[in-house]
């Protein structure tokens, strides 16, 4: 199957690399660029962990200064992209749970002492969770530092009209992917649409064909999507 891979260019290549492994002919057109913010102040507070729900936060910190005041601490990622980038950082302690901001921030409140400290979440500006909020609500203190915007797309790429069947990551995406299609009059809904969570697939016309992963991670997307 020709398959069209959204995933912002830091992540698509290896996912590019799994899908022709599994026999599928890959067609890379990011829906977000990612721009790390260029002014970042990161209060200096008594943290107790860093949360992050992407791996794009932990990237857009290296070469800095702040990476070096943060690695002690345990991090707790949402996904196994988000902790293969802590650890590529220099971070030890690294928690995989969750799955999406959600699962992830009840996670986080189960574990953590509020008395201890706050939890240092570092994010992106668009975020599909309050996950902040989540963690306030659950009784922790929270500090959120935005570290990078995600922009969307302008255009597609050229062979996208081509593709079989569409990834989607989120419901940012989704909505982005949308209206590029219709601005280039892409025949989108002859396509099967592989969504990570049932959000993104709601975000869909009733008419688009869809395939909506069992958990919100790669390995629950490929399944779905199987063999060619």
């Amino acid at each position: 199957m020709r398959l069209l891979v959204t995933r912002p260019v830091e992540d698509a290549e290896p996912l590019k690399q799994r899908l022709e492994a599994l026999g599928h002919e890959v067609i890379l057109s990011p829906l977000l660029v990612i721009a790390p913010r260029p002014a970042i102040t990161i209060p200096a507070e008594n943290y107790q962990a860093v949360a992050l729900t992407s791996a794009n936060a932990v990237r857009s910190l290296e070469g800095g200064p702040h990476l070096d005041g943060l690695r002690h601490l345990p991090v707790m990622a949402v996904g196994p992209q988000s902790a293969t980038a802590a650890r590529q950082a220099g971070f030890a302690q690294i928690t995989e749970a969750g799955g999406d901001g959600v699962g992830l921030a009840r996670h986080v409140i189960a574990s953590l002492d509020p008395n201890a400290g706050p939890v240092l979440y570092l994010s992106g500006q668009d975020t599909a969770s309050d996950f902040t909020g989540l963690l306030e609500r659950g009784g922790l203190n929270a500090r959120r530092v935005v570290v990078y915007e995600a922009k969307p797309a302008g255009a597609l790429a050229p062979e996208a009209a081509k593709a079989q069947g569409v990834l989607l990551y989120s419901p940012r995406s989704a909505k982005i992917w949308l209206d590029l299609v219709q601005r280039h009059a892409i025949p989108a809904g002859a396509m099967v649409h592989y969504c990570l969570s049932a959000n993104i697939a709601a975000i869909l016309p009733d008419a688009f064909a869809r395939r909506v992963a069992a958990r919100p991670v790669d390995d629950a997307l490929l399944e779905v999507i199987g063999h060619a």
